[in-house]
């Protein structure tokens, strides 16, 4: 796996042409394995056969894996998505009442009134810049930060840091160093965090969560409490800015597409379903491991292997989708015939906060192109910086001109 990144689809297609399973090298020389087709992924997500806790990892096991490696987090971090049967169900549990349908709906005026907030934001940004203002830095990341902050209770001044860090985490061409550094760095600030809502509990899920520690112990370890901070933060809102970026560069690319939402022929939530099957918002998500060896579409997968989940991969798959799977088309959601996408997961690790991510996509959207109809991209497509990691799949900036 290539650790600066950059756009995968060339690559999956090259790989997809080989196979659905395809062996890989991780940072470190660590032998994996990737899964690309979506019906191999689609099994393989739910196979009674493969978990998720890292003592299935057989090279860390071994102690080939050091304390440095940029992927060491996804692996060992105590939290829902490393955690299987009751302890995932747990942990589960204790966050999902956040996520219920009724819950989400109810973030809506909130999530509208913070929009429109940074729609004024990013007009004067692009005042100041002589028309040009960066779409992601100023829109599309601080609107789910935002709001996944204020469902944890975490004041705007860690905000900024918590984004910086969350982006050192999620890197996987960073030094051994530098990602110790800023693993202790963001354990750090989230204990701060959760110290401050201990002492003065409010009305959010990290007050929540510390009180069922406090009222029982079995329920959730202080090691558990910051862990499910930690993946609720880059979860929270790394996923939905990639999300948003990567449906903006798709529209501003496919002004047909875009048209015809505006016309009614298509609905801004068809735009987010696209978008994730298309140019899935996590490409390569780490990890799952055999717990005995596994066939899968006719490939051996020996037990205790690191696997990455292909989501960018199975978003394009021609088997699932059609020959035009690598088509841009925002009506295809609709066809009868239509596969779902996977690039929010499957089976018992579905994400918890897709509904969120659906919900903050799509006010995003309408509201960002009916207050600027003319925005468009201000750089090429491939002059755009990508994200140094084979886990995000967006650009790391994105500049556009607002038009009128």
């Amino acid at each position: 796996m290539d650790p600066s990144g950059g756009c995968p689809h060339a690559d999956n297609a090259r790989l997809l042409a080989r196979g659905a399973v395809a062996p890989v090298v991780l940072p470190g020389g660590i032998e994996g394995m990737a899964v690309l087709g979506h019906e191999a992924l689609r099994e393989f997500l739910q196979h009674p056969d493969v978990a998720k806790n890292a003592r299935h990892f057989t090279a860390l096991r071994e102690g080939r894996v050091g304390p440095g490696w940029p992927l060491l987090t996804f692996a060992t971090v105590q939290g829902m998505t490393t955690a299987d049967g009751d302890d995932h169900r747990r942990l589960r549990s204790l966050v999902s009442r956040a996520f219920t349908p009724r819950r989400v709906d109810g973030l809506r005026p909130r999530v509208e009134e913070l929009t429109d907030s940074l729609l004024d934001g990013l007009a004067r940004a692009a005042e100041a810049g002589g028309g040009i203002a960066d779409l992601r830095k100023h829109f599309a990341l601080p609107l789910p930060m935002g709001v996944i902050c204020e469902l944890l209770g975490v004041a705007a001044e860690f905000r900024d840091r918590l984004h910086h860090l969350s982006n050192q985490v999620v890197a996987t061409d960073i030094g051994p160093e530098e990602a110790v550094a800023a693993n202790r760095e963001l354990v750090a600030v989230l204990a701060e965090v959760a110290a401050v809502r201990a002492a003065h509990p409010g009305d959010d899920l990290t007050s929540a969560l510390i009180a069922a520690r406090d009222e029982d112990g079995d329920r959730l370890s202080e090691q558990e409490l910051i862990g499910t901070l930690v993946l609720m933060i880059i979860a929270g809102h790394e996923t939905t800015l990639n999300l948003i970026t990567n449906a903006v560069r798709a529209l501003c690319g496919h002004r047909d597409q875009l048209d015809l939402v505006r016309s009614g022929g298509a609905t801004w939530a068809d735009v987010a379903e696209e978008t994730l099957r298309w140019d899935a918002p996590v490409s390569y998500f780490p990890f799952r491991y055999p717990v005995r060896d596994l066939a899968l579409d006719g490939t051996l997968i020996p037990a205790g292997t690191a696997v990455l989940a292909g989501y960018s991969a199975a978003g394009r798959d021609p088997q699932a989708h059609g020959p035009d799977a690598g088509r841009f088309d925002v009506t295809r959601p609709a066809r009868a015939d239509a596969v779902r996408h996977l690039s929010l997961g499957h089976g018992a690790h579905y994400c918890l906060g897709a509904p969120l991510a659906r919900l903050e996509t799509t006010i995003a959207l309408e509201r960002l192109f009916t207050r600027f109809p003319a925005l468009d991209i201000a750089e090429p497509e491939d002059r755009l910086a990508r994200h140094s990691s084979f886990v995000g799949n967006s650009v790391r900036a994105l500049p556009v001109r607002l038009g009128g």
